[in-house]
């Protein structure tokens, strides 16, 4: 099962240089997606010198793995908001998010960025009657919160429905290319982005901050951690739970999907977006669904494959060109958290974005470059990172916290396989014991073994084969790593530890 997202396919060719030597700049920002490369836009913008480090390829990261829909409401939707908050604070949130996408456009229109940019309306639908009740009070709480949705006819739906509402003047965007179109236009003397350049540390010395890079220090007044969740330890990550959603591109005949933004609930709780997309020519419709907690699939291919049925069940499609996974951060109450780490800190972060993070994204990019150069924002409080409100999150809290815990205990108790690796396939992976040490093996296509400790180098949680997308999750905060060991994405600064190990299977 080849794992690319469409994004990447159709992605800029443009490439940044690597950071070769150490540099003194104002602000530094780890992450080159659409949180740091809005932020890094803003401070140039504002005088100060900004300097974007990021791992692998800009915009190729959790931005290159989303759905590319831009909305004001919420992935739970909008009214999941009711039991946490009052009615202003809803309004808030769409307004803010309504803030964000004319940002998206303003920046698209100014800079004539090449990235599929159009405004679509946004759906809301039940395919059965359980589901029915939650279009009204998705209706309701739009309507209330200042939303001009409307309650429109089933059959103006791509699959069958039951009650659909909908919403005008939303938008879609190819993700990657909007990301690398805004970083290559604005890139300056001001705006240094450097890709293939990984962070291995933070250290704050005095009033200025050292990033590690393989070749070369960066010295910093202020840090962004652009990176979906604040790198290295911080407190912030008990408060989240980390979940993977998968996504699949499907080549088909032009107008098989209706334009627009479609979610749709099925069989209960289950969530489904679909969308259509069209570049040089060739058409696809985008299905994206099936989350579970990072670490947590017996086998993500059946995720996938699930994704793949529904297509093939509603649509009339030619085949499935595209898989891919990402990922995202749930919020403990239901808000992202976008600020400093403590109250007098230089270093900020942004997370908790849920599946909403391209809004997110660019809100926590104002929000941010405000913060470091003391303009006042009217969003920041509301997104604040070191509010406490124990009332609001106290039940989620204790069930992603409770659920980090089964998997510390699991990991300290529990067996592994054993070390007979004889069956093992080319291409495969899977965690085995050897003298109490749980090793991440996997077997490359030449047959060759690849050995890493199975500690997750973050906080010690045991990694778990994702056979999707072969990489090594940890089901504790989200960490990710290649087969190699080096780290995908998360708050792991560190690779997976080599062990030497002989294979005579």
């Amino acid at each position: 099962m080849k794992m690319q997202s469409i994004w990447s396919h159709f992605a800029d060719s443009h490439e940044f240089p690597q950071l070769k030597e150490g540099i003194l700049t104002d602000v530094a920002i780890i992450g080159g997606g659409i949180t740091g490369i809005s932020a890094g836009c803003l401070l140039a913008q504002q005088g100060r010198k900004v300097v974007v480090l990021e791992s692998r390829k800009v915009g190729g990261g959790t931005s290159g793995h989303s759905t590319g829909n831009l909305y004001f409401t919420i992935d739970k939707p909008l009214s999941s908001l009711k039991s946490k908050y009052d009615n202003e604070t809803v309004k808030k949130v769409a307004q803010s998010r309504s803030e964000a996408l004319k940002q998206v456009a303003m920046w698209v229109s100014e800079y004539n960025l090449d990235c599929d940019f159009k405004r679509v309306p946004w759906h809301l639908y039940s395919n059965d009657e359980k589901n029915k009740s939650r279009i009204d009070d998705e209706y309701k709480t739009g309507r209330k919160a200042g939303l001009p949705m409307k309650i429109i006819r089933e059959s103006e739906m791509p699959v069958p429905a039951v009650r659909a509402l909908k919403l005008d003047e939303q938008g879609q965007i190819n993700p990657m290319r909007y990301v690398q179109e805004l970083a290559k236009k604005l890139q300056s003397e001001n705006f240094q982005i450097y890709e293939q350049t990984h962070v291995s540390s933070v250290k704050e010395q005095g009033n200025h901050y050292k990033l590690m890079t393989p070749d070369g220090i960066v010295t910093a007044a202020n840090v962004i951690h652009a990176t979906h969740t604040p790198k290295g330890v911080k407190a912030v990550q008990t408060l989240l739970g980390p979940y993977r959603e998968y996504g699949i591109a499907c080549r088909m005949e032009e107008g098989v999907h209706p334009d627009g933004i479609f979610w749709g609930y099925f069989d209960g709780n289950k969530k489904i977006s679909t969308r259509n997309y069209s570049r040089n020519g060739e058409h696809f419709l985008i299905v994206v669904g099936e989350p579970h907690k990072v670490g947590h699939a017996k086998d993500n291919k059946q995720h996938i494959e699930k994704l793949e049925s529904f297509a093939r069940e509603y649509f009339d499609v030619q085949d499935v060109a595209f898989r891919w996974g990402g990922q995202h951060y749930r919020p403990a109450d239901l808000l992202p958290y976008i600020g400093t780490t403590f109250r007098s800190s230089g270093e900020f972060f942004a997370t908790g974005y849920s599946t909403d993070g391209l809004i997110y994204g660019t809100l926590a990019g104002v929000i941010l470059s405000d913060l470091i150069t003391a303009k006042e924002n009217q969003w920041a409080d509301l997104y604040r990172s070191t509010r406490k409100q124990p009332l609001k999150s106290a039940s989620k809290f204790a069930k992603e916290n409770i659920d980090v815990a089964k998997q510390y205990i699991k990991d300290l108790t529990g067996k592994a396989e054993d070390l007979d690796l004889s069956h093992l396939k080319p291409g495969e992976g899977k965690i085995a014991e050897q003298d109490g040490h749980k090793l991440a093996v996997y077997r490359h296509e030449d047959g060759k073994l690849d050995v890493r400790s199975a500690v997750c180098t973050h906080l010690k949680c045991i990694v778990q084969w994702n056979n999707a997308e072969k990489s090594w999750d940890c089901p504790c905060h989200g960490s990710r790593f290649e087969t190699d060991g080096s780290v995908l994405e998360g708050p792991a600064f560190d690779p997976l530890r080599r062990v030497k190990f002989s294979d005579d299977s």
